[in-house]
């Protein structure tokens, strides 16, 4: 995790970087958690969330900083769809988005405190149905 903590202090100031930093204190909260992070400077930066009672699975929620252009980064936080409900339809249904699976992704852009916090639910959420 040094190279997460690495690129977070590198990153300057701005709204997408405060909804990560929420969005990875939700998912470090998840019981039993385990997290990755892979690093592709000028694509994502992508921070993985799992749980070791998932079968068949290698996550069950992906934070991507999306980096094509580093002065505006945005995220795209992603889910199983069948691991979520998105009964406000704030995101988008991404046939086979993550893993090859059906996907519910949220874009976050700003500092809409309520999607965000939208979002820290659904990250409980797919925990919570990873963790069965």
């Amino acid at each position: 995790m040094e190279e997460l903590e690495a690129f977070v202090s590198k990153w300057d100031t701005c709204d997408a970087k405060e909804a990560f930093l929420v969005f990875r204190q939700a998912l470090e909260a998840v019981d039993g958690v385990t997290l990755d992070f892979k690093a592709r400077p000028g694509i994502t930066y992508s921070l993985r969330g799992a749980h070791p009672a998932q079968q068949g699975r290698d996550l069950f929620a992906l934070i991507d900083v999306i980096d094509d252009d580093p002065e505006q980064r945005w995220l795209s936080v992603c889910f199983y769809d069948d691991l979520v409900t998105d009964e406000q339809e704030q995101g988008d249904w991404v046939p086979g988005g993550l893993m090859g699976e059906d996907a519910r992704c949220f874009n976050v852009d700003e500092a809409d405190e309520d999607l965000v916090a939208y979002v820290v639910e659904r990250i409980r959420e797919a925990g919570a149905g990873a963790a069965k």
